[in-house]
């Protein structure tokens, strides 16, 4: 029996992986953070590289790890509704309602906004997410080459051309960090700043979904027994979270040493454009088109198809795949024409509740070795963490919501008595408390158990 890759076939998965990740918000948030934190740069993209890059790489070494074959199944120990309600809401939002939509909205600003008159903006928008959508349902209809269509060939793509654009920024800098003050929060919490805007590229959600692809496609090369597999699929991680920290941390370092010679931008997508054009001129915007729509379209391929893969599991005698394709790449299709403002806006409130449930999946998950997916634990973290992130929701909502007087009245309670709640963090010690009271009861049970025997 198979029992490790060789060299070409880690770095094909790793490639693949790595093509997964690195869509549309990993191309803006980075260089916006950058603008954003000044001289305060390295603290915040520290914070975003934890969440951007260490927190994907636990939940693909903790799908392994609990040899479960999908989220849903990861997340059952709690009950059956739960995980069909998590499920369901992380890939309807890394999927067709939020992360979709994002990829085309964002080649579209990035990649042919500038050369659209204000007037054609919508109508442009249309027949752009039109052809894009188009040419992501031909791909994703044919999910068994997703590991050629994109680990060969658009991210090796994709790879190059933005090497040209980041190469232009360390050899002729558009000036220096520390000559820029940091703005907002930035200013007093650069790191734990960060950390939530690594929340913003979703690819903690995405790793869960991921996985799926991850696993079977390293399977179909051969690796059969799930420890193999595990260690097989963290060293591919590997290659794919190193990759993904370089990229990070040179568009953060992009965007700080813009203000050197550009004004600040409303989102990363318009300072990727500034940018392109200072150093490249027309011939810049071409060639950020061209790495915007690579990035983008791998990205969506992979989304749909894991989405339409995942319901078609769990919900086996509504439609096929294919019918979840369509359905999702049509829905994907109407919400990008919102506008990308409005989708990342949209998203905030939803990611705010979604990440800490998914951060303490993951953390069971890869404890599962020594609480054997113990319900009794799974279900206690997961309630407590429920309610601690329901305020986290409500502070993140849009302005006109939080002038509500129930919503002010429940976010000045987390302000007051949930430690870490300003940061983004009042979850944490619910968690850990619920984790703490699993795990007694467990060890209870088991005593009690063993004594009556």
């Amino acid at each position: 029996m198979k029992t490790k890759l060789t060299f070409k076939e880690t770095l094909l998965v790793g490639s693949l992986l790595f093509g997964l990740f690195f869509g549309a918000g990993n191309l803006i948030f980075p260089v916006q953070l950058g603008q954003m934190a000044g001289s305060n740069t390295l603290q915040a993209t520290i914070g975003f590289l934890i969440t951007g890059v260490g927190l994907p790489m636990l939940g693909i070494i903790a799908s392994a790890i609990s040899q479960s074959d999908s989220l849903f199944y990861m997340a059952k120990p709690v009950n059956k509704g739960y995980a069909i309600f998590f499920t369901c809401a992380l890939y309807l939002t890394i999927g067709p309602l939020f992360a979709i939509p994002r990829t085309a909205t964002v080649a579209f600003e990035v990649g042919l906004r500038p050369f659209i008159s204000e007037d054609y903006l919508s109508i442009g928008l249309l027949i752009f997410s039109f052809i894009f959508f188009a040419i992501t349902l031909y791909f994703s209809l044919k999910p068994g080459r997703i590991i050629d269509w994109i680990g060969k060939y658009l991210n090796p793509i994709f790879l190059i051309l933005l090497s040209v654009l980041l190469i232009a920024t360390f050899v002729n800098p558009m000036g220096q960090i520390n000559q820029h003050s940091p703005q907002g929060k930035y200013v007093t919490e650069p790191l734990f700043t960060g950390l939530l805007d690594g929340y913003n590229t979703m690819d903690a959600l995405a790793s869960l979904a991921f996985a799926i692809i991850i696993i079977s496609n390293v399977r179909k090369l051969g690796i059969k027994n799930p420890s193999s597999i595990a260690i097989e699929t963290f060293k591919s991680g590997l290659i794919s979270v190193v990759g993904m920290a370089v990229i990070y941390a040179s568009l953060a370092y992009m965007g700080a040493t813009s203000l050197g010679s550009l004004s600040p931008a409303d989102n990363g997508g318009i300072i990727l454009s500034m940018v392109s054009n200072y150093y490249y001129g027309f011939v810049g915007q071409v060639l950020l088109a061209a790495i915007v729509s690579a990035a983008c379209l791998k990205t969506a391929i992979g989304l749909i198809t894991s989405c339409a893969e995942m319901f078609g599991e769990m919900f086996p005698k509504s439609i096929d795949y294919n019918k979840y394709t369509i359905v999702f790449t049509l829905v994907s299709f109407v919400i990008a024409n919102f506008g990308l403002n409005n989708i990342v806006q949209l998203s905030v409130p939803v990611l705010m509740f979604l990440y800490p449930l998914a951060i303490t999946l993951i953390t069971l998950s890869l404890l599962n070795p020594f609480i054997h997916k113990e319900r009794i634990i799974y279900r206690w973290t997961t309630a407590l963490t429920i309610m601690a992130a329901f305020f986290d929701l409500c502070k993140a909502l849009p302005k006109p919501l939080q002038n509500n007087l129930i919503i002010k009245n429940i976010v000045n309670f987390a302000h007051s008595y949930l430690t870490g709640f300003d940061y983004g963090f009042g979850w944490i010690i619910p968690a850990f408390c619920g984790f703490i009271i699993g795990l007694i009861i467990w060890k209870i049970k088991e005593k009690l158990n063993f004594s009556s025997t």
